[in-house]
């Protein structure tokens, strides 16, 4: 019986071998990524902020630009939900009406009170505002909504009434959306100037370098200042989301083209692409089939790790009037209140937007450096 379980349990051991000296370069990537816990709950929070974001406005039951103000509830703080109070229990959560007035204590500022005796009950799955999912589909269906004719605002509101949690999820899809398209702009021209520089070399290499330097060496402030003043006020906001964008992408380039040039430079000697070159395939389809392939699992480490950049970038220009501005959703802009004193002293939920930066932010840092230490999975060293 004995000599039974160490069988079975040797037999499970050599087949654990067996899948692992078998398994793609993908799945043991995958394999040393799950192993890192870190890692993995980041990869999960990451998940859930880009479906927050991606449906938006499904999960928002208030439309989030000035149309949708709620003009009762200016600068009004979190509503959240309860079960129970003084007057009972409750099955359906519920919030109080509310009712603003002027009072002398806050020298005449506007003061809103909660009505203790008038319930809203919550709602799920109500009709509201209409709107186009991923642009396209057009519906009206809200997750949730109160009764009553009341309103419920989970992060509070801002000056003007508008709702501050449907606002930070359309902001969570613009500035990834930002961060995609940039992204996206940097990696092409990297794999194209960076590819032809590391496999023809030579004078090639030397103008394509001194280029790169060229942009690397421009400072961002300064261009982003310059670039602000060029953008006209007439612009759309949709217009400036994109001129943003590309902006982005040919300014972030330099970095992943230099490693994929430095690669190549390496790789460009060895045996399979001499006899790729005998076959008489075409410099594109070795650089394309053969150069880049190998490089594959530190192009996606990079480009995971460009997305927190890119997204910091958009953020930090909106923050200071650069970047997307109202009508616009982005974190940059939700983020241009905090800076003043009357938000930090009687406003704090002006603050929610910034954590759901940080936490987009750090959730990217994180899937990005557990992907750089799953790249090498026949690596043994623990980080």
């Amino acid at each position: 019986m004995l000599w039974r379980r160490k069988a079975t349990v040797g037999g499970v051991d050599q087949r654990a071998k067996e899948a692992y000296f078998t398994a793609s370069q993908g799945q043991l990537i995958w394999a040393r990524f799950k192993g890192n816990r870190t890692a993995m709950i980041a990869a999960w929070a990451l998940v859930l902020m880009i479906l927050m974001g991606l449906f938006a406005p499904f999960l928002s039951p208030y439309d989030p630009t000035i149309a949708g103000r709620d003009v009762t509830y200016e600068n009004g703080p979190p509503q959240i939900p309860r079960f129970w109070d003084e007057n009972g229990f409750s099955i359906r959560p519920f919030i109080y009406a509310t009712e603003r007035e002027r009072s002398i204590k806050t020298n005449f500022r506007w003061v809103i009170t909660e009505n203790r005796d008038k319930r809203h009950y919550l709602q799920f799955f109500v009709r509201g505002w209409d709107y186009r999912l991923f642009g396209l589909i057009p519906g009206n269906l809200h997750l949730f909504g109160v009764d009553g004719g009341g309103q419920i605002h989970l992060f509070g509101t801002d000056a003007s009434g508008k709702d501050i949690f449907g606002r930070t999820l359309h902001a969570i899809w613009t500035s990834l959306a930002v961060g995609t398209l940039g992204v996206l702009i940097s990696f092409v021209l990297a794999l194209v100037i960076g590819g032809v520089a590391g496999y023809f070399g030579g004078w090639i290499d030397s103008v394509l370098q001194m280029i790169t330097d060229a942009i690397r060496t421009v400072p961002s402030i300064p261009l982003f200042m310059a670039i602000a003043a060029f953008i006209p006020d007439t612009w759309s906001s949709e217009t400036r989301f994109f001129f943003i964008s590309i902006i982005l992408g040919l300014i972030g380039w330099p970095t992943l083209a230099r490693r994929i040039r430095t690669h190549l430079l390496t790789e460009r000697t060895q045996e399979y692409v001499l006899a790729a070159e005998l076959c008489g395939a075409s410099p594109g389809h070795i650089i394309r089939r053969h150069l880049l392939p190998s490089f594959t699992s530190y192009i996606i480490v990079d480009l995971m790790i460009s997305f927190p950049y890119m997204v910091r970038s958009e953020t930090a220009l909106s923050f200071i009037g650069l970047g997307l501005k109202d009508p616009v959703n982005s974190l940059g802009a939700l983020m241009q209140n905090v800076s003043k004193a009357d938000v930090l002293l009687n406003y704090q939920w002006y603050f929610i937007p910034v954590i759901f930066f940080v936490a987009l932010v750090l959730a990217f840092v994180f899937v990005g450096d557990g992907l750089r230490d799953a790249a090498d999975p026949y690596s043994d060293t623990k980080r």
